[in-house]
């Protein structure tokens, strides 16, 4: 058993992504740091409760990448039926009694009494969704041969919008719901989608809002989200209401100036939660920005940016378009989270509930996307050389 355990780490070590996972680690660690700043102004037991999670999904999520590294994907996508249901079930949880809401009312988490934090469903159903979505475009492919036509597009979009209109009926979280299909829309675009579908989306979906916005069709419960676009264009729309957050965190950036404050001396950081709301996760850059300056900010960019770098790399050169479809899948819900979290820090983008990758407090959210990269690191693992581009049949 001692034996088998050795040769499994030793085969790790020698085919896996181990740069991949020293730049996630680093960003995590980055992130712990911030957020022992960020909660100082709780009291030591709430402040050091934080820290364990944060820290405990640090070390499970090593664990986590180093199995996901093992899997063979194409196994497991063979097995699509039961991962479909997975993904319904999974988020129809959000209706029974460990379904729990935010501040915002959305019903996103779950708490199950044998786990120390909560789980947001979509964290895991986006690594799922990822997987069905390549196999998928995969099967167009190989049995039907054909990308462009609109019915191969309508059945991609189909399970994207009936996936997140699920999601969105059950949670009313708006702001993981677009990432999926965001994701969609990355993965559709690599696999070679006829660009027409995309404009008729668009068009569809802008001529949608604008109706809605027009007839007057808002409904009440969900204004809020509404104003949190409208504030984007007038910034003195509320600002003691929808628009705090951002106003509080532009405050923050912009007196961090190049340097910062210093780490632990931020005067809004260090205050109440009320100085600058939700600091040790949504609002993590900002709490950057003020003690670290630009140049802390800078990092975290660097570090992200060096990270979905990877893993296109990675895609670049997977062995078959399955694999290739997947990384882009992975980078894709890096690059959303990271430019709607920040450009919501620097008051450009609305505030839809979304928090910066590896950085932000969250343990499910750090577990989640080790299992993402570590997927990634096995499509690396299986494609040891590095050398051969496997081609999509479409570019």
């Amino acid at each position: 058993m001692l034996n088998r355990l050795k040769a499994t780490l030793m085969d790790f070590i020698q085919q896996a992504d181990l740069m991949l996972l020293g730049l996630c680690s680093a960003a995590t660690l980055y992130g712990i740091a911030l957020v022992f700043s960020a909660t100082r102004y709780m009291d030591h037991d709430t402040r050091m409760r934080r820290m364990i999670i944060q820290s405990a999904a640090l070390l499970l999520g090593v664990c986590i990448y180093i199995f996901f590294s093992m899997l063979d994907l194409e196994s497991i996508t063979r097995k699509w039926k039961w991962m479909l249901a997975f993904n319904v079930v999974f988020i129809l949880l959000l209706r029974t009694p460990f379904g729990i809401s935010g501040n915002t009312g959305n019903r996103a988490w779950l708490k199950f009494p044998f786990i120390p934090f909560q789980i947001g469903p979509a964290e895991v159903v986006k690594i799922t969704f990822v997987l069905l979505l390549a196999k998928q475009i995969e099967w167009l492919w190989e049995e039907k041969e054909d990308l462009k036509s609109f019915g191969s597009a309508f059945f991609v979009a189909a399970h994207t919008l009936g996936l997140c209109g699920l999601y969105f009926l059950v949670s009313h979280d708006m702001g993981n719901g677009l990432v999926f299909v965001f994701i969609f829309l990355c993965m559709a675009f690599v696999a070679g989608f006829a660009l027409r579908w995309f404009l008729l989306l668009f068009a569809g979906a802008g001529g949608a809002v604008a109706a809605v916005l027009l007839l007057d069709l808002v409904p009440e419960n969900m204004m809020y989200m509404l104003n949190r676009f409208i504030v984007l264009f007038d910034h003195s729309f509320d600002p003691q209401g929808v628009g705090w957050q951002q106003t509080r965190s532009l405050l923050a950036i912009g007196s961090g100036g190049l340097y910062g404050q210093g780490y632990l001396n931020g005067n809004l950081t260090q205050s109440s939660s009320w100085s600058l709301p939700a600091k040790q996760t949504d609002l993590i850059f900002s709490v950057t920005g003020e003690e670290l300056g630009f140049f802390g900010c800078l990092a975290i960019m660097l570090l992200l940016l060096a990270i979905i770098f990877r893993i296109l790399l990675v895609a670049r050169k997977a062995r078959t378009p399955f694999y290739r479809y997947v990384c882009v899948g992975m980078a894709s819900i890096l690059i959303f989270q990271t430019v709607i979290n920040i450009g919501m820090c620097l008051f450009v983008m609305p505030t839809i509930g979304i928090t910066l990758p590896f950085f932000s407090y969250g343990g499910s959210s750090v577990v989640t996307l080790y299992m993402a990269m570590g997927v990634v690191s096995g499509i690396k693992k299986r494609s040891p050389e590095m050398r051969r581009v496997a081609r999509s049949p479409l570019r």
